[in-house]
């Protein structure tokens, strides 16, 4: 098990290879922002960061944050070496690129779980519950982690400008929609409950990136990323209302900010900071 205290031997960044043990040949990287009054009771803030695989400047968005939010926040780098193309990261490893599907102790989704679990282990934090923030692919990441469980320990949790979204839809396929995959309608109606952020900045309409998703089932979602994360929530509420639940997802449109990991990450800071503190405070 990797010793994980030098996350928060001192204050401000710090990096600590890891290896999660459903994946022992493929290590990632942590990438920790300490606060200078640091203590085991404060909460703890998973950030997922996008196609670029920049851990460290995800932190570095961070750094400035975590002392005024008094939290502990842990960039997840996923190295392209160790966790290559958008199968075992975006999709979190659900099927293989022939699509055969993968057993579920092998998705990378559990991998924020165990971490954490590792963290109460070592006694780095006492917290019963963590925080997710994912931006670009991280917001991929994100929304389609929840959407397979793995909510139990989270108290708060905001995808940023994702790509394309896994659409709360039994009718559409994976990776679009849940569809053949293993998610029942009681499934949906716990995750159609949580209450998911859903941040988008107004200005992320462009449409030229070479990472930007351009294929039809993509386009069918709308025509920028913006737009996108109004239909992934259009569809929650139509989803919710014939499931008979209330709907515990936001959207946050971030005025005149664009496809811009550290500007979004301002912007979720405070709103994160107070959920997490909120959930402490009622643990």
């Amino acid at each position: 098990m990797t010793e994980l205290a030098v996350l928060v031997a001192e204050a401000g960044g710090s990096s600590l290879p890891y290896v999660d043990p459903a994946f022992p040949d493929q290590p990632l990287i942590l990438h920790a922002a300490r606060p200078r009054d640091w203590h085991p009771d404060l909460p703890v803030l998973f950030v997922h960061h996008g196609v670029g695989r920049n851990g460290r400047d995800y932190r570095d968005y961070w750094l400035p944050h975590v002392d005024g939010g008094r939290m502990l926040v842990i960039a997840i780098e996923f190295p392209e070496a160790s966790f290559p193309e958008y199968l075992w990261y975006n999709f979190g490893n659900l099927h293989a690129a022939d699509g055969t599907p993968n057993p579920r102790a092998q998705w990378t989704f559990g991998l924020d779980t165990r971490l954490f679990d590792a963290l109460r282990l070592q006694g780095i934090t006492a917290t019963r519950r963590y925080g997710l923030f994912g931006h670009s692919a991280g917001g991929q990441y994100v929304h389609r982690m929840l959407s397979f469980g793995y909510r139990d320990q989270v108290a708060v949790a905001v995808s940023a400008n994702a790509g394309t979204y896994a659409m709360p839809d039994l009718t559409t396929n994976w990776p679009w929609g849940l569809g053949g995959t293993d998610v029942t309608k009681e499934d949906l109606r716990t995750l159609l409950a949580f209450p998911l952020t859903i941040m988008a900045g107004t200005a992320d309409i462009k449409t030229t990136g070479r990472f930007f998703p351009k294929g039809p089932k993509s386009l069918k979602q709308g025509p920028t990323r913006h737009a996108r994360a109004h239909t992934y929530l259009r569809t929650g509420q139509i989803a919710a209302a014939d499931l008979g639940v209330s709907l515990g997802w936001t959207v946050i449109d971030v005025p005149d900010v664009g496809h811009d990991g550290r500007r979004m990450s301002d912007a979720a800071a405070p709103l994160i900071a107070e959920a997490l503190h909120r959930s402490a405070a009622h643990a």
